[in-house]
């Protein structure tokens, strides 16, 4: 897949996912999901991008492993806002869809690339 179209694909699952945690009632349990599913929803793209730039390939290849730790953290947040009944549970449904895939890709590029060292 085409590095550009990942940086939109992971700037448009962040978006969703934080537009999804506005519609989240506050509470002492809620404020810490929704903290915690913002900051690894959001860094799936930021260490995507930060992973294009890198300066090797073994540069390349601890980039993208962060990048796969972070997609596969936001589906266990995920997990946790599903499992509480906090948000609408079609939305959550497709964004843990979208989790597993942004996972999958990320793990298939990082393996690439350390075979191809």
């Amino acid at each position: 897949m085409d590095a550009e179209v990942l940086k939109r694909r992971t700037k448009e699952f962040a978006l969703r996912v934080l537009r999804l945690l506005g519609s989240i009632p506050h509470g002492r349990i809620e404020d810490v999901l929704v903290r915690q599913l913002a900051k690894a929803a959001t860094s799936v793209g930021a260490n995507y991008r930060a992973a294009c730039r890198a300066r090797s390939k073994a540069d390349f290849v601890s980039k993208i492993t962060v990048v796969e730790e972070e997609a596969d953290e936001t589906q266990y947040w995920l997990e946790l806002l599903m499992d509480l009944d906090l948000a609408n549970r079609k939305e959550v449904a497709a964004l843990m869809e979208e989790a597993k895939e942004l996972t999958a890709i990320f793990t298939a590029s990082g393996k690439t690339a350390k075979d191809n060292r």
